[in-house]
């Protein structure tokens, strides 16, 4: 093994591929450590190989932005190059999904939006990456998310160093019009994306090949299967995105990577309040990822503390419009027994039946609505939805309403029994205003 590379210092080899291998290293004016990829001897000397490794530095190198992989340096040293670059103490997806297989919805939908982030940005430089795949993304100790390996990116501007049908992309990954040698855009990136979103969410890649198709056919010429078929918690939402992103003409797919970020953020913003990275980090302890120590010392930095502080004060402001709201409920409740007393009438209210205090006439109510609620029973608005605990309520009909501002109010009639548990899980659809807005705005 190679022990120095100019002022670096060589610790270990982490890993090789079919054309470099990748050192960690420590660059020691400065005491930070670093990767370094190291060209194959063996290939270096071919004029393709080399001119597309120095391509990847300069492209990297080119590219500040925090979901791609920093470049530091680039050394043409005894007859072969390297690329020195910032070293990510992870994992990366493929062994993530390997070890995993599907990942929580919320979890494989801030990895893509960080990858999109990252494209979106090269292809503002008017560079195509073209290699989109889990082995090419990163997911850092620290909840970051890294896209790398530019190999065989495109810069619009310059020739094309794949023409001659080497190194040309990932067969499971690559889209249509990549298969057939086509004129490519940024929109096969978004393809290429969708896949990886589709294998995160399922489990499975959406085209396998068989005895009868090999899989360059099948992503030419089949449909994929709904990934809510593999997967009952991905939200229609999300199997929407994913059918975009997927399209077989590029004309019917988002017609940017910025399109897609607005969705995957509309997605997320009533899901996830926290710092994305704090999320991360849960879930790759929660993984046995990180050790408890790691991700305890990492969730106390600053930054992640910003994202637990949005936390703590969401709650506190749930806590503050809960106790609000019970002093008013109380507030009307009173002023119904002093006005029924008054009038002497007797009035059989939702509010009074909701208060019995025999166990024996009381059942449960539990309800899950995707992707939120307000939870409006017999009139009176008594939850916003996920609900820890069920609700107790007296046996009888009950009318129920869930509502979201931005989905189709759901309205139902629950029959509770005595001493038993209703469960209802509700997925709420957009209204057709809504829908209508959706479509104008992504056009």
């Amino acid at each position: 093994m190679i022990e120095r590379i100019g002022n670096c210092r060589i610790i270990e080899e982490v890993g090789a591929g079919g054309m470099a291998v990748v050192y960690k290293a420590i660059q020691e004016p400065l005491g930070r450590t670093v990767g370094i990829k190291a060209l194959k001897s063996s290939i270096a000397v071919e004029t393709q190989f080399a001119e597309r490794f120095e391509r990847e530095a300069k492209f990297m190198a080119s590219l500040q932005q925090e979901n791609i992989i920093n470049v530091y340096d680039f050394i043409k040293y005894g007859g072969t190059m390297f690329i020195v670059m910032e070293y990510v103490e992870g994992i990366d997806l493929y062994d993530l999904l390997d070890n995993f297989k599907k990942l929580p919805v919320e979890v494989a939908t801030i990895i893509t939006l960080q990858v999109a982030r990252a494209l979106n940005h090269a292809h503002f430089r008017g560079i195509i990456h073209r290699d989109i795949k889990p082995a090419n993304v990163m997911i850092s100790k620290r909840g970051d998310v890294k896209l790398m390996d530019f190999g065989i990116a495109r810069d619009e501007t310059l020739s094309d160093l794949t023409e001659t049908g080497t190194g040309l992309g990932t067969p499971s990954y690559m889209s249509p019009e990549q298969i057939l040698g086509d004129k490519l855009d940024q929109r096969t990136d978004i393809w290429s994306l969708g896949v990886v979103f589709y294998q995160m969410l399922s489990g499975k890649k959406p085209f396998i090949e068989d005895a009868k198709r090999s899989v360059l056919q099948k992503i030419r010429l089949d449909r994929f299967v709904p990934v809510r078929k593999l997967n009952s918690r991905v939200p229609r939402v999300l199997e929407r995105i994913l059918g975009r992103c997927m399209e077989k003409q590029p004309a019917d797919r988002y017609p940017s990577m910025q399109s897609l970020i607005h969705d995957l953020e509309d997605f997320l913003a009533s899901r996830v309040v926290m710092n994305y990275n704090a999320y991360m980090v849960k879930y790759l302890q929660e993984q046995d990822v990180l050790s408890s120590d790691e991700a305890s010392g990492i969730l106390t930095t600053g930054a992640v503390r910003d994202g637990q502080k949005i936390v703590r004060e969401d709650r506190r402001a749930v806590r503050t419009i809960g106790m609000v709201q019970g002093v008013v409920l109380a507030f009307f409740l009173f002023a119904g027994i002093i006005i029924q007393l008054a009038s002497g009438e007797p009035s059989f209210t939702a509010e009074k039946t909701m208060v019995s205090t025999n166990p024996k006439d009381m059942g449960e109510l539990k309800i899950v609505a995707d992707p939120w609620a307000k939870v409006v029973i017999d009139n009176e608005e008594v939850a916003l939805t996920p609900i820890a605990k069920p609700l107790t309520l007296p046996a009888g009909k009950h009318f129920v309403e869930l509502i979201n501002p931005y989905f189709k109010p759901k309205r139902l009639e629950v029959e509770i029994k005595a001493q038993q548990t209703v469960r209802i899980v509700e997925e709420l659809a957009l209204d057709n205003d809504q829908n209508d807005n959706k479509k104008k705005s992504s056009k």
